[in-house]
Formats: C-alpha cells, structure tokens, sequence
C-alpha cells in the first residue's frame, strides 16, 4: 500500500523536513514563531480577542437556539461550543493577567 501519494502525508514530510533535529525548540513553537513573522503584535491581540469574541457569540447563538427547540442543535454541540468559549475566554484572561504584571514590573524598575 503507498502512502506517498496522500496529500496529508506529502504535508507531514514537508513538516518534518523544516524542523532539523539540532534545533532545541518543539515543532509547535517554531510553527507559532513562523505564523507570526512580521505580525504587528496589537494585530495578533485583536485577531485573538476576535476569536474568543467570536467562540462566544457562537455559544449564545447554539443555546439560544436549543432552548428555543431547534432539531439541528444537539445539547453536546452547545456544551462543547461553551466549554470551548469558557477555555478561550479563561486564557485571555491569564494573558492580561501577565500583561498587567509584567507592566507593573517594569514601572517599578528604577530608571
């Protein structure tokens, strides 16, 4: 059975050849570092806000829907849609979290 000519596995290759194996930093991180290149950092923080903005709105659609008894949506679909938007919701919060220490730091260094 060849494998070569699957499109996930021609990725994964590609993948796997990017990353040498005398670097020290998780293939996940480098991805991170590569998807960022050139990136305005107040660009990457309103793209991430957006996302956790857009998590929850579509939890509130999912169970404002259910509760008015639509068919299409399944009650897992609705905790899964909000566990997902209490996830993202709970990182962005540790985040400012450190953006406020990390500023509260750096004014009480001494200049």
């Amino acid at each position: 059975m060849q494998i070569t000519t699957n499109p996930l596995f021609a990725e994964m290759q590609a993948i796997k050849a990017e990353i040498s194996p005398s670097t020290n930093l998780l293939p996940e991180s480098m991805r991170q570092v590569n998807n960022t290149q050139g990136a305005d950092f107040s660009q990457l923080l309103n793209q991430a806000i957006g996302s956790v903005n857009e998590l929850q709105h579509n939890s509130s659609s999912l169970a404002t829907r259910l509760e008015m008894g639509d068919t299409r949506v399944s009650l897992s679909d609705t905790v899964i849609a909000r566990e997902k938007a209490s996830v993202a919701f709970e990182a962005t919060l540790q985040v400012r979290n450190k953006f406020v220490d990390a500023y509260k730091e750096i004014m009480s260094m001494p200049v």
